[in-house]
């Protein structure tokens, strides 16, 4: 760890920094109040009794251990989940996660200008099973939490959650976080679990809300376009892993988070709602961008061999049988020319065909630029400060077609891979004191990309803060926007 502190990194740069995924731990017991009342409110003492039978509750990384018999873990594999989540040493830092004064107070000392912040705790109610049930606990958590945060908009701007159960369900907690609360940015579950069988759990599949959806997101992604908000997903599949582990958490959070951002992205740009959506962009926190580099890459590698054009080279249709078979009796083995009526025949079946030949005829691309600039200035990628792969990001000489991929930085302050809440800035400057990236990239990881991620399609999402001023100004002479 460098001896710079974050505060005198902040000090020495031209530009604000915007940390684009902090979070906060909710009080346990205030949280749970306040969600009971809410739903009481809504459904009334039905709708109350319902959550409290419903087995759904805010994720306590404290406890979250203490129901975990052999028998039932093993029974369902079940994943080990993030335990001691928390930090408890660093009282001070504990004591930040949960009070938003304090965490304001504290801001300079941990070089930030403005922070997006997301719960904790609540976060598990995106994936409750029941949709109407998930839709009201959510709005309950965003009631609360725009109330609880609004002295402190100035520096810190709180996002919403949203469950992604059917488009209408998703539309609905959006509309009110946005237009009843205020809310600006929106943090929706990467996933949505389908069961593949009526009534029961198992076995299930994850709706990934562009391909083979069970449902037309079209009108949720219209209305993030509509109310300027740019979707974030902060999902992980480590619980849904054919190789989860049931004992080590480490196992399964190691890539979880990127496997999961991975389904998401390619479902999204293949299914091609970028193309459809131009004005919308999608974030993807906290995995990483090293999985998207290689995703570009490889879904460019794909195209290049299999688009419209070059998959007439792999038709069975047009294999030349006769020039084959010739081969074969020219070249082939004795057993091989015994056989050449027979291997006629076979080669000469008719070939079966998919309904649609064109795998990529949704991104409407003439050539490999099409497929990269639907792909770099449309997604944005959640790095750590101490993520050494960020430097890939910027590598025009190594990604193809020169592509210059956008990741904005995430403190991830209050959860447990931060140790000193002061620490993440100075970190990520570490990349440019080693000589991994420049001050440019510095600027677009801490500052550009945040701005146009959010302020993009919303030139008011940063009005009121001590960066409205320097975010209008960059996005204004921003050549790439």
């Amino acid at each position: 760890m460098t001896e710079t502190t974050s505060q005198a990194v902040r000090a020495q740069l031209e530009h604000p920094i915007i940390d684009a995924d902090g979070h906060f731990v909710e009080i346990g017991p205030l949280l749970g109040d306040e969600v009971l009342s809410y739903v009481e409110e809504i459904g009334g003492a039905a709708l109350r009794d319902r959550y409290l039978t419903s087995g759904i509750v805010p994720t306590d990384t404290s406890t979250v251990l203490a129901d975990r018999s052999l028998a039932a873990v093993r029974g369902q594999w079940s994943a080990m989940p993030s335990w001691w989540g928390w930090p408890t040493r660093n009282v001070h830092d504990r004591a930040t996660a949960h009070l938003p004064r304090l965490l304001h107070e504290r801001l300079d000392e941990l070089g930030i200008d403005v922070t997006i912040l997301y719960p904790s705790m609540s976060l598990a109610f995106l994936d409750a099973p029941d949709p109407e049930l998930a839709a009201v606990l959510c709005r309950a958590v965003n009631r609360y939490h725009a109330r609880v945060f609004a002295p402190y908009a100035d520096r810190m701007l709180v996002g919403a959650i949203v469950p992604m159960h059917d488009p209408a369900n998703a539309i609905g907690v959006l509309d009110h976080a946005v237009c009843e609360m205020g809310l600006r940015s929106a943090l929706i579950s990467g996933y949505a679990r389908r069961p593949l069988v009526d009534g029961s759990t198992f076995p299930y599949r994850l709706d990934t809300f562009g391909l083979d959806s069970d449902h037309d997101y079209d009108p949720f992604w219209a209305r993030c376009v509509e109310l300027g908000v740019a979707p974030v997903s902060h999902s992980s599949v480590q619980h849904h892993r054919v190789t989860r582990s049931i004992s080590n958490y480490v196992y399964n959070h190691v890539g979880g988070l990127a496997a999961g951002h991975e389904s998401l992205c390619k479902s999204l740009f293949l299914g091609g709602v970028t193309r459809r959506f131009p004005g919308l962009r999608v974030g993807f926190l906290e995995g990483g961008v090293a999985w998207a580099c290689s995703l570009l890459a490889d879904v460019l590698g794909h195209w290049e061999k299999r688009n419209s054009v070059a998959i007439d080279d792999l038709d069975p249709a047009n294999l030349d049988v006769a020039a084959l078979i010739a081969d074969f009796a020219r070249y082939g083995t004795p057993d091989v020319v015994a056989d050449l009526d027979r291997l006629r025949e076979y080669f000469g079946r008719p070939g079966a065909r998919p309904a649609q030949v064109d795998e990529f005829a949704a991104l409407e691309a003439e050539k490999p630029e099409d497929l990269v600039a639907l792909f770099e200035r449309r997604f944005y990628f959640g790095c750590e400060a101490d993520d050494p792969l960020i430097t890939w990001a910027f590598a025009e000489d190594v990604n193809p077609h020169g592509a210059r991929l956008r990741p904005v930085l995430g403190s991830d302050i209050a959860h447990w891979d931060v140790q000193d809440m002061t620490h993440p800035i100075a970190e990520s400057w570490e990349l440019v004191e080693r000589g991994l990236i420049d001050e440019r990239a510095f600027r677009e990881l801490t500052f550009l990309n945040p701005a146009r991620l959010h302020a993009g399609g919303n030139p008011d999402f940063f009005a009121g803060t001590v960066c409205e001023g320097a975010v209008a100004e960059a996005l204004a002479q921003d050549d790439a926007p």
